[in-house]
């Protein structure tokens, strides 16, 4: 009656510690079918993490969808997390924002890009959706995870991540900006004969308190030829800001407005 996606979606509101009775209610289906789905998870994720890890090999190889890898490690610098299943294994996800569908569904297709034997599930939260996957490998793939949040810790990519972001360069940017960087219309006045007038300009911003994320930025914007400042937000310099002309017509062509 169900499809793999539904339930998915009901195990991983269970993971998160709710109770049998109240993912029934959110979901409408009966707790007898949860309970039965969730005595049947671990043989149905063992099925569906057959596909050896590109990182576990006797010679680590690279994630077979580079291009994917390097957005998707974009989103999970800004906005992931991983943690672990109290049955093994771990859940990867991303907090993508309700307003901008399209960022899910990008969110959505770099996941299944990068292992593609395993599922994606929506979780709605306030205002947000967390686009989570079930994963035995994910700390394999995202070696950055640790205790903590992430701007009270080093954070550095390993050499295999670097070699991905220095080929797909601008699909790493993308996954920042996506995450935590916004374009938006900036405004000033001038006087112009005597008559101030108003005077509007796209910018970029990428706003994140780990200085470590935002030099990665701030190098991949650097190698693709992008201008940036660093601004403060109040004392601190958590800002990073695109703002000259050629390099928001760059960002345009590459990155683009959340949608």
């Amino acid at each position: 009656m169900y499809d793999t996606r539904t339930r998915q979606q009901a195990l991983a509101l269970l993971s998160d510690g709710r109770s049998l009775n109240s993912v029934s209610r959110q979901t409408g289906i009966s707790r007898a079918a949860i309970r039965a789905w969730r005595r049947l998870e671990p043989l149905t994720r063992v099925s569906a993490q057959s596909t050896p890890c590109p990182r576990c090999r006797s010679t680590p190889g690279l994630p077979g969808d580079i291009a994917a890898y390097a957005y998707l490690l974009g989103l999970y610098l800004g906005d992931g997390c991983i943690s672990d299943h109290p049955r093994g294994g771990h859940h990867l996800r991303i907090a993508c924002a309700d307003a901008w569908p399209g960022l899910i569904k990008e969110c959505q297709s770099a996941i299944l890009a990068v292992r593609p034997e395993g599922s994606v599930c929506l979780l709605q939260k306030q205002g947000c959706v967390a686009v989570t996957s079930y994963g035995r490998h994910w700390k394999c793939l995202f070696p950055q995870h640790g205790p903590g949040k992430k701007h009270e810790r080093r954070i550095a990519l390993e050499p295999w991540q670097q070699e991905i972001v220095d080929v797909h360069p601008w699909e790493f940017i993308r996954g920042l900006i996506h995450s935590d960087g916004c374009r938006i219309t900036n405004w000033t006045t001038r006087l112009v004969g005597g008559e101030r007038k108003r005077y509007e300009y796209p910018r970029y911003f990428f706003t994140n308190k780990s200085d470590d994320i935002r030099k990665l930025l701030g190098d991949a914007l650097d190698r693709v030829g992008v201008e940036w400042t660093t601004t403060k937000r109040g004392t601190d310099p958590y800002n990073i800001s695109v703002a000259r002309k050629a390099s928001v017509a760059l960002m345009d062509a590459h990155v683009g407005p959340k949608h």
